[in-house]
């Protein structure tokens, strides 16, 4: 197994951030620095700044309900409540799949197997993220709708279309298949209705369904094989 893909089943990071690591000088294969991602690895003692990598853990993901004000790190310096620390009972290097910021709430994955979080996150895959976004401005007009399928001139380039659907007066549906920072808010900011409260409730053909706040499920095989199938298609 390569050194990179070794770091990643093991939980440290996705599997491009761990090569970013080994290029960095902060691995050592049997105590020598190793810059090569791609070193063969087998039985050698692998070591990440100075502390023993255990090896690769069994592959685990969890589907989680985040609630209001929890962050989406793994460790947060600011002393706020992270998303890892709501999976009780799992001593692995669990990792969030992407972000959700503190003020919204909803489906988020947490996992240690890097891979997959790449899989999922990397835009050439355009795996889609569904919003349920309630929002000012008064009642939404076909016109916002039709801009936000179009695509919106951001800060930070124009977006992709979107799939947008009005569940009610003033909550829109929204499905993207990218993950700029606050996107969403943005670009129903953007078209003149300001969000008030954002939750997420699909990741590619997962649903958030009838999880609570704050309480979480381990995917089974079956989710996991489709969530793969379509990071790959």
């Amino acid at each position: 197994m390569r050194l990179a893909k070794y770091l990643a089943r093991a939980g440290v990071a996705s599997r491009r951030a761990a090569a970013e690591i080994v290029r960095a000088g902060r691995v050592r294969v049997d105590g020598q620095i190793e810059r090569d991602p791609a070193r063969e690895i087998d039985a050698q003692r692998v070591e990440l700044d100075g502390s023993v990598i255990a090896g690769p853990e069994e592959p685990v993901v969890y589907a989680l309900n985040k609630p209001l004000g929890v962050v989406s790190t793994a460790r947060d310096s600011h002393g706020r409540r992270t998303v890892v620390e709501l999976i009780e009972r799992d001593s692995r290097r669990l990792y969030p799949v992407g972000r959700l910021d503190a003020q919204t709430t909803g489906l988020i994955l947490l996992t240690n197997d890097g891979e997959l979080a790449n899989l999922l996150l990397h835009p050439r895959y355009e795996v889609s993220k569904t919003y349920r976004a309630t929002v000012g401005g008064g009642p939404v007009k076909r016109a916002a709708l039709v801009a936000l399928r179009e695509g919106i001139e951001l800060d930070d380039g124009r977006t992709a279309p979107a799939r947008a659907r009005l569940l009610a007066p003033q909550v829109i549906e929204i499905e993207l298949r990218e993950g700029r920072k606050r996107q969403v808010r943005r670009m129903c900011e953007a078209v003149g209705h300001p969000v008030s409260a954002l939750e997420r409730t699909r990741f590619g053909s997962l649903e958030l369904g009838d999880l609570a706040p704050g309480a979480y499920r381990r995917l089974t095989d079956d989710e996991l094989a489709a969530l793969r199938a379509q990071a790959r298609r």
